[in-house]
């Protein structure tokens, strides 16, 4: 089993940055693809960002593609999401998931295939 714990949220003005860790617990953290998603109030939490085991591979959502970027340090148990150029369409509970992967390029996407989620964090643009 892993847990995770996002942190690095907070207020933020339209424009600025903020970058957002997730650390895991346990030693098997590199067999894990991991992916950030988020939900704002009334809305379904949707994909922003994906990462494969090796680091090889990443995926974007579009509406964060060219400002967002997910890295991830497996010698730390960590991923990160660096969010540039932020909007308040960006408000949301961001939420970090872990999925067991069959190759170490593989990454996911849908929400429903990953196994482990940590308790979110709040970031909040103002305009």
């Amino acid at each position: 089993q892993v847990q995770l714990v996002e942190s690095g949220g907070g207020l933020v003005q339209a424009g600025g940055s903020l970058r957002l860790s997730c650390t895991a617990s346990g030693r098997t953290f590199s067999s894990y693809g991991m992916g950030w998603f988020r939900q704002a109030p009334g809305k379904e939490r949707e994909f922003v960002a994906a990462i494969s085991r090796s680091g090889t591979t990443t995926d974007y959502a579009d509406s964060v593609k060219g400002r967002f970027t997910i890295s991830r340090d497996n010698a730390k148990n960590t991923v990160y999401l660096q969010m540039n150029s932020l909007k308040p369409e960006d408000t949301a509970g961001y939420y970090c998931a872990a999925a067991v992967t069959p190759w170490p390029w593989i990454i996911r996407v849908n929400r429903n295939e990953y196994d482990y989620w940590g308790h979110g964090t709040q970031v909040t643009v103002s305009s």
